[in-house]
């Protein structure tokens, strides 16, 4: 009797001591990330490329070809893989010049799905393209302009802008470069780089302004800017010299959030204007960013959990029977014109969109204890 008790204790305490927090999970049919996962990665298999001016790899198709590799590696999908895998392919032969040139923020950051391809296959070619698009970010060109140059000699990327967009562009390669290496000095990359971004133009209230000539908080900017500290703190170590403000800027930007978040779990397409429309790509990365928050105990599981699940349940509706995601705004330049933001087309199926439901999916399905 005495050893079944202890068994029972045992088996009690040992939840109470390995719980992780969670998002509530027990979503019904429709909602559940294994079948948004599935709908949307195997839509985008059969998507064609979104490129630059019909020149490139667009970042947008990037960022959703990385989700839908993450969904089909979590899911054990194998089939999915090598769909994905196949459609690389090509790029390095008979597509190899729509691979992006080295020389910007938005078009070195294909190599962050590149490495995550290496990380699943165990394919050298992915790992030496990968890392070489990680190193020519940090590598000014000799035809670098003289500001480029500066922001090298600081020890900074020469792509740095000081644009929201970058806190992802960035930070995402460099963190895929020290997952898949071990070396360092990419996490120390990407942590100064953030610091520098967060010290420059984080309003007190926690948000980003488009620009700083532009002050108003545009969505889905604001989410490029969430979901670069959340996968970068996933990866800093506790004892990480930027830790703590990094940890400090995300936890200023979630609270500002949570209040902004509409009562029916959307956010809109100006973050603190009620009466502009929900829009769907910035909803999906700040869901992402709660979501991943509450996992690794950086927000409180019963002020952020609920709200995750909420925004998610809000989410799902704007899927269409053709698996593209509505509402979606398109790619937008700054203007210093509240009017601008409200009148932004908007689309069904962008891969602007796509991308985050895909990494929310992701993140809710590594909530689980199997």
């Amino acid at each position: 009797m005495y050893k079944k008790i202890f068994l029972l204790l045992f088996i009690f305490c040992s939840r109470i001591l390995f719980a992780r927090t969670d998002v509530p999970n027990d979503f019904p049919k429709g909602y559940t990330p294994e079948e948004i996962g599935k709908r949307l990665a195997y839509h985008f298999v059969d998507e064609r490329h979104e490129l630059y001016s019909g020149k490139w790899i667009h970042y947008a198709e990037v960022c959703t070809w990385y989700g839908a590799l993450k969904f089909a590696a979590i899911t054990k999908d194998d089939e999915l893989v090598k769909l994905l895998q196949n459609r690389f392919e090509p790029l390095f032969t008979r597509e190899q010049k729509l691979m992006p040139p080295m020389n910007h923020v938005d078009f070195n950051m294909i190599g962050g799905l590149i490495l995550e391809l290496y990380r699943i296959t165990n394919d050298k070619r992915y790992l030496d393209l990968g890392i070489a698009y990680a190193d020519t970010q940090w590598e000014a060109p000799a035809n670098a302009k003289p500001e480029e140059k500066a922001w090298a000699e600081k020890g900074y990327s020469w792509q740095t802008r000081l644009w929201i967009d970058d806190m992802y562009m960035i930070t995402i390669l460099q963190s895929q470069a020290y997952k898949v290496t071990g070396d360092p000095k990419y996490l120390d990359r990407a942590a100064g780089e953030m610091v520098l971004y967060l010290d420059e133009i984080q309003r007190p209230n926690g948000l980003f302004y488009h620009a700083p000539d532009v002050p108003y908080y545009w969505g889905r900017g604001d989410g490029w800017m969430a979901v670069g500290m959340t996968e970068l703190l996933y990866y800093l170590p506790e004892d990480h010299k930027d830790r703590a403000r990094i940890l400090k800027g995300f936890h200023t930007m979630m609270e500002s959030l949570k209040k902004y978040q509409m009562p029916g779990g959307m956010w809109n397409q100006l973050i603190d204007d009620p009466e502009c429309w929900a829009e769907t790509s910035a909803t999906a990365m700040f869901t992402y960013a709660f979501i991943k928050g509450v996992q690794n105990g950086w927000l409180d599981e019963k002020e952020y959990a609920p709200a995750a699940r909420k925004a998610w349940m809000a989410m799902i509706p704007y899927i269409d029977e053709r698996n593209n995601v509505t509402e979606v705004c398109v790619g937008t330049g700054k203007k210093n014109d509240k009017q601008y933001y409200y009148d932004r087309p908007r689309l069904a199926g962008d891969f602007h969109g796509q991308a985050p439901y895909l990494w929310c999916a992701v993140a809710l399905l590594e909530n689980r204890i199997d």
